[in-house]
């Protein structure tokens, strides 16, 4: 008898049906002879709905009493499957992460879980349950709830898979798999049967939805496959594992994009050892991650520094950028809220020279132009105006997947 994962997202849980449909999946998985944890996220619309509330309230609210408001979705998830489990005959019982001992930082609203105590969860098990915990929350050392950020119910239901030793992961969202690249862009893109961890970590960081890229790091760490599915079919969806030895023949095995992107230039700033650690230290104390970093020379000893950072970020890094612009003595701080990105993956980049110079071809040959660039060994990025977004996109799928 193995120990199976299921992470169910807001989409899955929507409504009475929808619920219904999800506990006949899972007392299914149960009745296969399977130890059964799952994982929910809440209802859909309603962590938007909650912030908006917040939000009703107070311009900015304390991120102490965001999670606490937060989480409130996700027990009313695990309250409701729980109960249809019952009605299906079998023995199900629901908890929050601070029931079962999800332990995490102390980062209000993008937390990261520190250890995960499975003690309660095996017991349940070993007594014949289903146990229902619910995503996206944890509890840091002063007991404060706190929440994971966007799509941190995927990252619990990895952690869970890892603590608990589990056979496979298994994430059901409203799409069948991993395509290369968006549908609602892409008109025809096509559903991948697999992907490394390499691969989707590159894709999620960049832009693609499907997964949480922290997720998806985690699984690569403790080598757990995630299977991507429908919760609306029984088809196989997508397997995210180590890399095979015929991955490398497909040079591209997508195009992600983001246009939740915003760049923020210093210019004018003092050419002295320290400048960019200091600027770049604050930030991370603040959570807050960069994606893209440009440093040009300048004159008199000066330079330009961009970088760009998440939507969600960019208050909070425009602030601190412009106070330390003040105190290093930089000449100003411009920024620009109307950028994307977009991204070329493929563990076949390594071994395939000239890539890059294909990309940024197909680019110019669509009157697309490149702000800033960013490459590694399978992924090349380029910053781009947000209005170019859907002809770059559909540019470099027709050139390296079509």
């Amino acid at each position: 008898m193995g120990v199976i994962v299921q992470k169910y997202g807001g989409t899955s849980v929507a409504n009475a049906e929808r619920v219904k449909a999800v506990a006949e999946r899972v007392v299914r998985t149960k009745r296969e002879g399977n130890d059964v944890v799952v994982v929910l996220s809440a209802p859909a619309g309603m962590t938007d709905d909650l912030i908006n509330r917040a939000k009703s309230i107070s311009k900015k609210p304390r991120s102490r009493e965001l999670d606490m408001l937060l989480v409130t979705g996700e027990q009313i998830s695990i309250a409701l499957l729980a109960m249809a489990i019952h009605e299906l005959g079998e023995e199900a019982i629901s908890y929050t992460a601070n029931q079962v001992g999800i332990k995490t930082t102390d980062h209000h609203t993008k937390a990261k879980i520190t250890s995960i105590s499975t003690d309660k969860i095996k017991h349940k098990l070993d007594t014949n349950h289903i146990v229902i915990i619910a995503g996206f929350q944890g509890v840091n050392d002063n007991e404060d709830i706190t929440t994971l950020g966007r799509g941190g119910s995927d990252t619990t239901g990895v952690a869970l898979g890892v603590a608990l030793n589990a056979d496979t992961v298994e994430i059901y969202t409203d799409v069948d798999g991993i395509y290369t690249a968006d549908p609602r862009i892409v008109k025809n893109p096509k559903k991948l049967q697999e992907i490394s961890f390499d691969e989707m970590l590159e894709l999620a960081s960049s832009g693609a939805k499907v997964l949480h890229s922290r997720s998806v790091e985690l699984a690569y760490k403790n080598n757990i496959p995630i299977h991507l599915r429908s919760s609306f079919s029984d088809e196989l969806g997508t397997i995210v594992k180590n890399e095979g030895a015929n991955m490398e023949q497909t040079i591209i095995r997508g195009v992600s994009h983001s246009n939740k992107e915003s760049k923020i230039t210093i210019e004018g700033v003092p050419d002295n050892p320290g400048i960019a650690a200091r600027i770049f230290r604050e930030l991370a104390e603040n959570n807050i991650n960069i994606d893209i970093v440009i440093q040009g020379g300048g004159h008199n000893q000066q330079n330009s520094i961009s970088f760009t950072v998440k939507e969600e970020d960019f208050v909070t890094a425009r602030e601190i950028t412009e106070r330390l612009a003040k105190e290093l003595g930089a000449k100003d701080v411009f920024t620009n809220e109307n950028v994307a990105m977009v991204s070329v993956v493929g563990v076949g980049i390594k071994s395939n020279p000239g890539i890059a110079a294909q990309v940024f071809e197909v680019l110019a040959e669509s009157g697309v132009n490149i702000d800033m660039i960013s490459s590694s060994e399978i992924k090349i990025s380029c910053i781009i105006n947000q209005d170019n977004l859907n002809t770059a996109v559909n540019a470099l799928h027709k050139k390296f997947i079509d």
